[in-house]
């Protein structure tokens, strides 16, 4: 038996489990465990400037690369300020190890500092909270807990470590793994079951982020079965989008009329490892058509927001292999299909670069500059909002992982952290961050941690002096807008004032260029920020298709009176 600190056997539980990262400010009660970190050659620490961007690094370090990595946060403040981050991974089902520091639990006095309940205030936004008992607990509590947040729908776990067991040498007799349960397997009748309809009519494909690790074979059997797929927003370049079979991100009101006559023209949908969750599906307007069957390693999201005909409970992978099994090798690709949906996406492609802005950026045109300039590896990380929407739209994605967005959750601020800890998890891949200017206000200092670890992130700031998404909003239903505009600042002053270079993107004309010097700046091994004037004022089709879905939601007398305000304020404007 051997004697271990507290802090020392939690760098051995994070070095286990392979977590290269920790992010955190460190704080009074957790400065031991900063101090034995401080000597491990495999546990990175990132000192980051606010404690929600942690959540937000750890996230995108499981998104692009598929490894958990660790918020490390000190009591009180310190968790309730990396909420936000939590949050977003819970609600978007992605991993990561909350590592928390809690009061003294040895200790008869009361009123101690950062002193509140942490596993209250964590649990509804994490699969599960922990708190060893005693510090001979510690390494397989935070084993079981990272078994815990991969397994299943993957999400956020927290461990509070109790300061007096940093303080403190414990016995420990052996360090184990925990058992780790293997995934469900689909049932072979109701595979038999999905079968016959996929047999009996043509199938609409429509794949979320949970279909990820089928890989290739989601291909083969799109092939095989001759459908469109569509796809979530998450779940962008689950099926490489160059196929002729791919659509659109989503197939309902949000999506352009080909992708949405497309869907329709088929008579079963296969939903394989997505929730219909809100905004994925443009407010509930992605309606599955004819039967549905419904893939799912969580066997919680079936019925819940539309009934399905047959479910699958299992991972995505071998219930893709049993439907292809079961399906044989027979190819129901139909050239007449594929040419529709070609046409189709070539007349969407023409439409949003066909009337190229005067006087500022057009989005189309700045996303096809950086695809080209930076290549086909760059992993995009947008925020809630226009950005996301339009990078979902003009960029075309050939496998996951390359945009990264905060989705069912929609946490302004996620960019620019989720950039930095994107390329500390693939330094091989370029990586482009591009938050709006309100976003920028949230997190943009973390361009301090950028430039001070040295993370060579290019962060294109979309420009347009208003809360975008919400400004449209209001604008198309009030036809005026209320504190959304945001005061004017300078760009370039913040980034001078961390020590990252800048440049300027006013128009078109312009974009070639300084889309090549940013690449330059990054391969070289610095960051730097673009200030882009975006010409936001043709919406998304997304945005378009979400106001059309809940204004045709509202009563009748509710709808008119919408539009009769609306129209009446443009009237007298």
């Amino acid at each position: 038996m051997s004697r271990f600190s507290g802090a020392e056997l939690v760098v051995r539980a994070l070095e286990d489990e392979g977590i290269r990262f920790a992010f955190g400010i460190p704080g009074t009660h957790n400065i031991e465990l900063y101090d034995v970190l401080a000597t491990s050659e495999k546990v990175r620490t990132v000192l980051i400037t606010d404690e929600q961007s942690a959540g937000f690094m750890a996230d995108a370090v499981w998104r692009s690369n598929g490894e958990l990595a660790c918020a490390n946060v000190v009591p009180g403040a310190g968790l309730t300020h990396a909420l936000s981050g939590i949050a977003e991974a819970y609600l978007d089902g992605m991993p990561l190890l909350v590592l928390g520091c809690g009061i003294r639990r040895d200790s008869t006095f009361g009123y101690q500092l950062h002193d509140v309940d942490q596993l209250a205030i964590a649990a509804p936004v994490c699969k599960a909270v922990f708190r060893p008992d005693n510090g001979t607990m510690i390494y397989e509590t935070i084993r079981k807990a990272c078994a815990l947040a991969r397994a299943g729908t993957p999400g956020p776990v927290m461990v509070e470590i109790p300061v007096d067991q940093y303080l403190f040498r414990h016995d420990v007799p052996a360090f184990t793994a925990p058992r780790i349960e293997p995934p469900p397997v689909a049932d072979p009748a109701a595979i038999a079951r999905a079968v016959e309809l996929l047999r009996a009519h043509r199938p609409l494909l429509y794949l979320g982020w949970g279909a990820a690790g089928a890989g290739a074979d989601l291909v083969r059997l799109a092939e095989a079965l001759g459908s469109p797929v569509a796809t979530t927003i998450t779940g962008k370049g689950v099926f490489p989008e160059s196929h002729p079979l791919f659509l659109w991100n989503g197939f309902g009101d949000a999506a352009p009329k080909f992708a949405q006559a497309a869907a329709q023209a088929c008579g079963v949908t296969l939903a394989i490892g997505c929730r219909f969750s809100e905004v994925g599906t443009g407010s509930y307007s992605c309606v599955p058509v004819g039967p549905l069957i419904h893939a799912d390693i969580n066997a919680g999201v079936f019925g819940r927001n539309f009934p399905a005909e047959v479910t699958l409970h299992g991972d995505a992978a071998p219930t893709v292999k049993a439907l292809l099994t079961s399906l044989g090798g027979a190819s129901r690709r139909d050239a007449a299909v594929e040419a529709k949906i070609r046409a189709g996406r070539s007349q969407v492609h023409a439409a949003q670069r066909k009337e190229p802005s005067e006087d500022r950026v057009t989005p189309a045109a700045l996303f096809d500059a950086l695809a080209a300039g930076f290549g086909p590896d760059t992993v995009y990380t947008t925020d809630s909002g226009n950005g996301t929407f339009l990078a979902m739209e003009a960029l075309t994605l050939e496998t996951p992982g390359k945009l990264l967005a905060p989705v069912d959750y929609s946490c302004m601020g996620y960019s620019v952290p989720a950039a930095i800890g994107a390329k500390l998890a693939r330094p091989d891949r370029p990586v482009v961050a591009l938050p709006g200017d309100g976003a920028l206000l949230m997190t943009g200092l973390e361009l301090l941690t950028a430039a001070s670890q040295g993370v060579a992130v290019a962060v294109f700031v979309l420009r347009d002096r208003e809360l975008a998404q919400i400004a449209q909003f209001q604008q198309t239903a009030f036809n005026r807008k209320a504190a959304s505009v945001l005061p004017d600042y300078d760009v370039a002053s913040l980034a001078e004032a961390v020590g990252i270079e800048w440049l300027r993107l006013d128009t078109d004309a312009q974009i070639a260029e300084v889309v090549a010097e940013a690449k330059a700046v990054t391969e070289a091994g610095r960051p730097i920020v673009v200030d882009v004037a975006i010409d936001y004022s043709q919406a998304t089709y997304f945005t378009r298709g979400v106001v059309k879905t809940n204004l045709g939601r509202l009563p009748l007398k509710d709808r008119l009176r919408f539009i009769a305000r609306a129209v009446g304020r443009r009237f007298r404007s």
